[in-house]
Formats: structure tokens, sequence, C-alpha cells
């Protein structure tokens, strides 16, 4: 047995136990979600906070906002970033100053300045122009590759002549036929929405020779070829380029287009038929009526 008197002394020495509240937050350490948000959210906030407070002056707001618009603007005006001239590649000589006329820039400017796809937008808007690309080169130098459409066909509508590229837009306007003799004519309404079909048929009637003198849209639904001696090769809507070709191997087989013909109707291709000229069918009533050919 112990004796009263240690029993006596150790009723008075301290609990070595936590107490309660120091319980609690250990264990609540011990969390990771608590950690991390000591840890970090705590700062945070007092950062937060402390900007707020700065920032809560409206002088002090401007005094930041000047300071950073100074910087910027020392930035930007630097010679290193400064593009001193503009240089188009693919551009014919005409192209290149309408070019320069749609974008007016006053050099030296800053490349910060300049919003290049915006420029490119506004380049593309000249009917010659079929793509664009800009970029800044080393060196200060705003360079436009430019690929210019290429005229295919002349369209005759509503008494003037288009120059058309293959895939028929619109190029630019000539004052007459003769100042592109050399590409094939089309006429007729709707003729520039099937322009890569025109094509195909211009490259089917290279047989024609110089006989070939354009192709009319009719009804905008069909075509109808045009040759020398005012005669037609009448096409149906569908197919045009295999009537066509077999219009042609007919009049190398028999001779016909040579013939004193008005055309040819393929619209029902089952059943080609000829179409004599006045001439021709004057002659064959005169032979009915009387057995014997006109002179």
């Amino acid at each position: 047995m112990r004796p009263l008197k240690f029993l006596r002394r150790s009723e008075g020495r301290a609990d070595p136990a936590p107490s309660r509240w120091a319980y609690r937050v250990e264990r609540l350490w011990l969390r990771p979600r608590f950690r991390k948000l000591v840890k970090f959210g705590v700062p945070i906030v007092i950062v937060a906070g402390t900007v707020g407070g700065y920032f809560a002056n409206a002088e002090r707001r401007e005094d930041v906002s000047l300071a950073l618009s100074d910087l910027r603007a020392s930035i930007e005006a630097r010679p290193e970033f400064a593009v001193n001239l503009m240089a188009i590649d693919g551009a014919a000589p005409e192209l290149a100053g309408e070019i320069r006329d749609v974008l007016p820039l006053r050099f030296p400017v800053s490349s910060f300045d300049l919003d290049l796809e915006e420029m490119r937008k506004t380049v593309l808007e000249l009917d010659a122009v079929a793509e664009a690309a800009l970029r800044i080169r080393p060196g200060g130098v705003l360079a436009l590759d430019i690929r210019e459409r290429i005229p295919a066909v002349v369209w005759k509508h509503d008494g003037r002549y288009d120059l058309l590229d293959e895939s028929g837009a619109f190029v630019a306007t000539l004052e007459a036929r003769g100042g592109a003799a050399a590409l094939p004519l089309i006429a007729g309404k709707g003729a520039q929405d099937v322009t890569p079909e025109a094509l195909d048929l211009v490259e089917a009637a290279e047989p024609l020779g110089a006989r070939f003198l354009g192709l009319v849209r009719m009804g905008e639904r069909r075509w109808d070829v045009i040759l020398d001696r005012d005669q037609r090769i009448l096409l149906p809507a569908t197919s045009p380029v295999r009537a066509l070709e077999r219009a042609i191997a007919l009049s190398e087989a028999q001779d016909m287009l040579s013939r004193d013909i008005a055309g040819l109707d393929l619209r029902n291709p089952k059943r080609p038929t000829l179409r004599l000229s006045h001439a021709a069918l004057a002659a064959y009533h005169e032979i009915r009526l009387t057995g014997v050919p006109t002179e």
C-alpha cells in the first residue's frame, strides 16, 4: 500500500491529457482539406484583402492604369516592333495598286496596331483576289502573298462582257469582246453559276476547232453550242458533255455538221433531230411539189 502522504501530493499535479478544444483542433488538423485551406486559403484571403484595400482608392487605380499604359506604349514603340514597308507578292501592278488603296497604311507603324486578319478580309473583298495571306517578316516588312483569280471564260450578259474564273467568280469587266478574244465565250442568264460545266463543254468541243463560237445557257437549265454558219447543237439538261461528244462523233463519221442544216437537236438523247436551214427546207418543199430541185 502507498502511503497517504504520496496520495495527497499526486492530487495537486496537472492532468497530462489534452483539453477538449485542443483535442478537436488536433483532430481537425489531421484532415487534408483543412490543412490545404490553412496553407493556401488564408494567404490568398490576406493578399486579396490587401490588394482590394489598395485599389479601393480611385486615384490609386488611375495611377496604376496610367503606369500600365505607359509601359505598353514604351514596348510598342520599340524599333524592333516597327513595320516600315509593305511587300506584295503574286499580284499584277494594277492589283497591287488597288491593294495599297484599300490598305492606306502610314509607315512606320507598330505591329501591335495591325489587325492582320481584318486586313486579310479587306483584301479578299477585291474581285481579282482569290487568296491572301499576311505576315510580318523580320526587318519590319508587312508581306502580302496574293493569288489572283485567273480569267477562264468571258460571260456576255445584259449588254456587257465580264471575265470569270474557273469557279464562276467575277474577275473584271471588259470594254469589248476583243479584250479577251482567246477565252471562250458563254452567254445567258445563270451561265456564271455553271462555269465548270461550261469549261468541260469547251474542252469537249476542241475537235470543232474554229467553228466553235461559244455556249448559250437556255432557260437556266441547259446549253446550246453555237457554231459558225448559224448552226447550233441543242444539248440536253443532263449529261451535256456526253451528248456533245456523241454529236461530234456523228459529224466526223457522216460529215453531218458540214451539211446545209440549221442545227442538231439532242435534247432527247434517244431521238436526235436535224434542223434544216431555210434554204434547205425551201429546196425540200420544192422537190416534194415539183420533183425538181431549184438551182
